[in-house]
């Protein structure tokens, strides 16, 4: 018998129609605000999205990758407004891809830094989905890059923390472990919470007179900063109007920003290329003490 000949029973099990396609989660960073600053990867999972899950700040002009077939369901969260819990959007996640659609699931920042993308990653592995994250650029470090703030710099600050001012329990973050966890605090989601973060931290040892801005809406059209310290800072936020989203930086860093503001402002004739960076509100009355 010819060895290579097959056997009856494996031809007919060739004949097998194969179980059905599973497609492919992307959790995918959109970067802080200015969709300029979306990955190459993002751009390109985007545009080879059959549906687009994504967070209520996401801009337009980011959205608009997506093909024009591509279904888009907003699961952000806004005041007054119903929106599904995590289970619900991870149930979705895992119920889209099972489909065989390619799923990009669209978070500002990046997916693993207070986005809840770990959840979302267990969700999809525990269900056997295929699942794929690409990073994107986290606001806790472009907001303060946006408005000339280095989290780190020589002789000024060798250590950055980030934390959110806002949990689920209403708990808050251990104030007296973070002011002397690092040089630099940057402070996520804390617009609605100024006045009450910067007491907790003066009170757990930080100066009064340190230097602190806020940022406003960083990297985009609407980007402002409001510099102080943490003594000033939330009545001057409070005389500007400051809005959400705001991220807080906290250290002798922020001095900086007010020495490069002029050059950050001014646009450049020649190329077309201005920076997104508003003039800053408010003088940074502790900027001699971290220099």
């Amino acid at each position: 018998m010819n060895p290579r000949a097959r056997h009856p029973a494996a031809r007919a099990s060739s004949g097998r129609r194969p179980g059905p396609r599973i497609g492919r989660v992307f959790l995918v960073g959109a970067g802080p605000g200015d969709p300029r600053l979306l990955t190459l990867r993002g751009a390109e999972v985007l545009r080879r999205a059959d549906v687009v899950v994504h967070d209520r700040l996401i801009s337009p002009a980011v959205l608009d990758l997506a093909p024009a077939r591509a279904e888009r369901i907003d699961v952000g969260k806004a005041p007054g407004r119903p929106h599904p819990d995590q289970a619900a959007i991870c149930a979705l996640l895992v119920e889209r891809a099972r489909r065989g659609q390619a799923v990009v699931r669209l978070k500002g920042g990046d997916p693993f830094v207070f986005g809840r993308g770990g959840e979302e990653l267990l969700a999809c592995a525990r269900a056997g989905v295929p699942v794929e994250v690409v990073p994107g650029v986290t606001s806790a470090v472009a907001a303060p890059a946006a408005a000339g703030i280095p989290v780190t710099h020589r002789g000024l600050a060798r250590s950055f923390a980030v934390v959110t001012a806002t949990t689920a329990d209403g708990s808050g973050p251990d104030w007296a472990a973070l002011a002397r966890a690092a040089d630099t605090l940057v402070v996520l989601m804390g617009a609605g919470r100024l006045a009450q973060v910067c007491r907790a931290l003066v009170a757990a040892g930080r100066a009064a007179e340190e230097p602190a801005a806020a940022v406003e809406a960083a990297t985009t059209p609407a980007e402002r900063t409001v510099v102080g310290t943490l003594a000033t800072l939330p009545d001057l936020a409070r005389a500007a109007r400051l809005r959400p989203p705001a991220t807080l930086v906290v250290g002798a860093v922020v001095a900086l920003a007010e020495e490069t503001a002029a050059l950050r402002t001014a646009q450049a004739p020649s190329s077309g290329i201005s920076s997104g960076s508003a003039p800053i509100v408010g003088p940074c009355q502790g900027s001699s003490s971290g220099r």
